[in-house]
């Protein structure tokens, strides 16, 4: 077995700030709020103020306090023990498996726009599209943390900020041009019914767009000066995505009629129409490259960061020896491969469901709600964590004391049980299939998520552990 290398202190806080807005600034998230209309701003801000500003604040404290490598596996582990722990970062991982054929999908349908849209709702051509380009991340990404930084950062300058600037841009000069809106920009249509379930139905597709802040923890180790430079980062990177999800969600809520957007094409559905009326048809094959580039980036950016704390559970003795297998760049081979073939076989629900936006929002929520079970733990560490280690140095806490991370964290537990349930309810905008596949798929899915660890631990063999002890002598 070969041995573990340490990497080097490789990333500043713009390059991390980079890798964040790669995961979560992409253009691809605003189509399902778009959905809201321009009540779209206050489910924004509603989803920013009740989890994402909590899980920004509480992810800095832990990842200063607790700077190693493993993230949230070391964080749970460290207040409530190892198994926790273990399903924690499962939670995480698992996820993550499940949402890459999401964010394949939309650069499936992004790519269709160079040389046929039609091909958007193509369920083989998605297929297709997505088992080629997680294979080739996969490969990229066993050349180390360095070439995947660079990775992230280039795509999220190229396929983020130019698409996304430029559809925010196109957006105001429609306003300001006096052009018919598709939405009603009044008191009324800013604040919905909130009592009606059917109008916070893609509320868990709102949260999930703001998930994911706390993967760069993983990276923690390889920043320079983690202390004091991971916080900067996450500010950083906070207020970027939030204004520029507000201005591009209301670009595509303006022009693309509400009953046609597409939650996997609806941000090319924007550039066609306003390229339409501007008469600028011919940048939409360039355009649709760049927002492909920028969710390649994206998928990139997390194909390494939750496998690295897959990789501290195998080193304690919680997965087989294989998986501890490092190559010279420190990236964990075996459950990269084993991370792509779970991929594809989840990607054949593409040639099951009705349509490819049926097959996407099901699978995005899934990913919401293992994910935010995670995120239920991890809130509940830090509140855990500021009464039996107060004595651990963390150069950034939360604000306002115990009742602080009390206030803080609470609010980020109850915001993610409240989408997880609002989850289960199946959107009428959507053909999803019989009412009895939806809800089973979901509960299948979440308890085979999480009782999964539970039986690995299970059939865990001493010799994982005796096998660690040896490579440490």
């Amino acid at each position: 077995m070969k041995k573990n290398f340490s990497p080097k202190r490789c990333i500043s806080v713009f390059a991390l700030a980079m890798i964040n807005l790669a995961a979560i600034g992409s253009v691809k998230n605003w189509p399902i709020t778009a959905e809201y209309g321009f009540a779209s701003i206050f489910y924004l801000l509603l989803a920013a103020l009740v989890f994402f500003l909590p899980l920004s604040l509480v992810s800095a404290e832990l990842a200063t306090g607790w700077p190693q490598t493993g993230g949230v596996f070391v964080w749970v582990k460290e207040a409530f023990g190892a198994k926790i722990g273990f399903l924690a970062i499962w939670l995480q991982w698992i996820e993550n498996v499940i949402w890459y054929p999401t964010i394949l999908s939309f650069i499936a349908a992004t790519l269709a726009y160079l040389f046929k849209p039609e091909l958007a709702g193509n369920n083989m051509y998605t297929l297709a599209v997505v088992l080629i380009s997680f294979w080739s991340a996969t490969l990229l990404n066993l050349m180390g943390m360095q070439a995947s930084s660079l990775i992230s950062t280039i795509s999220v300058m190229l396929g983020s900020f130019i698409p996304g600037i430029f559809i925010i841009g196109l957006g105001l000069f429609w306003f300001f041009q006096g052009n018919p809106l598709g939405i009603v920009l009044d008191l009324q249509h800013l604040i919905p019914n909130i009592t009606s379930i059917d109008s916070m139905v893609f509320f868990t597709g709102v949260i999930l767009s703001f998930c994911g802040i706390e993967m760069s923890a993983a990276h923690a180790r390889d920043v320079k000066n983690p202390q004091r430079n991971y916080p900067r980062a996450i500010l950083f990177s906070v207020v970027i995505i939030l204004s520029m999800s507000v201005l591009g969600v209301l670009s595509i809520a303006s022009v693309v009629p509400q009953k046609e957007i597409s939650l996997v094409a609806g941000s090319m559905q924007a550039f066609v129409y306003f390229f339409d009326r501007y008469h600028l048809n011919w940048l939409t094959p360039y355009i649709a490259a760049l927002v492909a580039i920028g969710a390649f980036g994206s998928m990139s950016t997390w194909i390494v960061g939750p496998t690295k704390g897959l990789l501290a559970a195998a080193k304690l003795g919680d997965l087989p020896p294989i998986f501890r297998l490092v190559n010279r760049k420190a990236v964990p081979i075996n459950l990269l491969i084993l991370q792509a073939i779970i991929v594809t076989f989840l990607s054949l629900v593409f040639v099951c469901m009705p349509s490819v936006s049926s097959a996407f929002w099901i699978l995005t929520v899934i990913v919401a709600q293992l994910y935010l079970i995670m995120y239920i733990l991890l809130f509940a560490s830090a509140i855990k964590l500021r009464y039996t280690k107060p004595h651990i140095e963390r150069s950034y806490l939360v604000p306002g004391r115990k009742l602080g991370i009390w206030l803080i964290s609470g609010l980020g537990i109850l915001s993610s049980f409240f989408a997880i349930a609002i989850g289960f309810v199946p959107p009428s905008q959507l053909e999803t299939g019989s009412f009895l596949f939806y809800e089973g798929f979901l509960i299948v899915g979440v308890l085979a998520g999480c009782f999964a660890p539970s039986l690995i631990l299970f059939f865990q063999k001493p010799h994982w552990k005796r096998l660690l002890s040896h490579e440490k002598e």
